[in-house]
């Protein structure tokens, strides 16, 4: 079906601010999502998955200003053991980051001309799986036009997590980052996320987890009140693989994260996880699809949103199994606090089987703050906002405990007590 004129108008506006490498191994691939992001054009809200958030801005051909919040806070991480490596409004700083050196990890730049055997066979290949059956053109775009990025191949366990911080420092930046990641059979890696990043972030990270590996991530998006971000992971999980994601997200007038997992070999697992704060002009999107592919996978989604002064939240999250894909243990959870009646938390959850023998469930709920426990804390002598934040602590504990190492759930639960007294004060 040929696309609308003005969809056709908005994509080659859009690519007319772009340029992309003329030469090296990514050419190709760069190419052929070219050709799939003309195909497809720019989301519209017409389309189904873009119906609860407008792309409007994340389809201009340049990003609205957005000024830079100056922090109040020490580094996220901060007290963690870590590889730290820096990008400054999505260009990699050498003199704030560590040697990209590690044991256990091969790193370079997809910047670097040089051949990556490794990278140049999984590079836009999961993206480009991922655009069935539900088309993804911000990171068809990405595929074709990011402008850096790491490329890391991991062939051990790994110690310490690799900590990626992304700095946003003019109020013009559009940054287009697009990560690679591959887990080696047995080897397992824990990864870091944190900062703004640009005025406009474009991001995608691929993630190739063979039999038996592991995948970890923890993601804090940070303050910056007029941020806009578009993120997509694209996973593939093998046999007795594990991975597991997590976000926290706080302030940003448009975030929207998007997670594509397929579950390849049977006795896989995966978790996807994520909680957000939300206060007055934000909007905030999660939209998850996992496909079981094999027997004996367990997937989980846990999302907890918190909003108030008008925010909104959207929820969309799908499980598909396939037939075959017997054993299939699929759970799926989406809930909202919403502190005022000006709020709103919109939620699609879908399931779709075709095998006979699986445990899969889907929930969705929204709700003010629990009276009787504030009740019963106030009466235990709590002022009532400190009585809030516990409440609000409690109720995003789920998601974070999806978290496996315990001092990242304890860092993530005192940056929302952090931003929480902030907020009273």
């Amino acid at each position: 079906m040929a696309l609308p004129q003005p969809k056709i108008d908005a994509t080659e506006a859009r690519l007319a601010t772009l340029s992309m490498p003329e030469t090296g191994w990514s050419v190709p691939a760069r190419k052929a999502a070219l050709a799939r992001l003309r195909a497809m054009g720019l989301p519209g809200a017409r389309d189904e998955y873009w119906k609860f958030t407008r792309p409007h801005s994340l389809n201009a051909p340049e990003p609205a200003p957005a000024a830079v919040f100056d922090a109040d806070e020490g580094p996220f991480f901060g007290n963690v053991d870590r590889l730290k490596i820096v990008f400054v409004d999505g260009v990699f700083d050498p003199e704030a980051s560590d040697a990209l050196e590690l044991e256990g990890v091969e790193f370079a730049r997809l910047s670097d001309g040089a051949d990556i055997h490794w990278a140049q066979d999984l590079y836009g290949k999961l993206e480009e799986a991922g655009q069935s059956p539900v088309e993804r053109p911000l990171a068809a775009l990405n595929t074709a036009f990011a402008s850096d990025g790491l490329l890391m191949r991991v062939t051990g366990k790994v110690e310490k997590p690799i900590s990626l911080v992304y700095y946003h420092r003019s109020e013009t930046s559009d940054a287009t980052l697009h990560h690679v990641v591959k887990v080696e059979e047995g080897a397992d890696v824990t990864i870091l996320e944190n900062g703004p990043a640009a005025a406009r972030f474009n991001k995608v990270m691929e993630v190739d987890v063979a039999d038996r590996g592991g995948f970890h991530h923890v993601r804090a998006q940070g303050r910056d009140h007029e941020r806009q971000a578009a993120t997509h992971i694209f996973a593939r999980l093998g046999t007795e693989s594990t991975f597991k994601t997590f976000t926290l997200t706080a302030n940003g007038v448009m975030t929207r994260n998007e997670c594509v997992v397929e579950l390849t070999g049977d006795d896989a697992v995966a978790h996807v996880a994520g909680a957000c704060m939300g206060d007055g002009d934000f909007h905030h999107d999660d939209t998850v699809f996992i496909t079981h592919d094999a027997v004996n996978c367990e997937s989980r989604q846990v999302f907890k949103k918190v909003l108030r002064n008008g925010a909104t939240g959207v929820f969309q999250g799908k499980i598909l199994v396939k037939p075959g894909a017997q054993q299939t243990d699929g759970y799926q959870i989406s809930q909202s606090l919403l502190l005022d009646g000006d709020s709103q938390f919109l939620a699609k959850p879908e399931l779709e089987i075709y095998a006979d023998d699986v445990a899969c469930s889907h929930g969705s709920t929204s709700g003010a703050i629990d009276e009787e426990g504030l009740f019963y804390l106030r009466a235990r002598g709590l002022p009532r906002g400190a009585a809030e934040d516990l409440l609000t602590i409690a109720f995003i504990a789920e998601a974070v405990q999806e978290i496996e190492d315990e001092r990242l759930q304890d860092e993530i639960v005192a940056r929302v007590e952090g931003w929480l007294a902030r907020r009273r004060g």
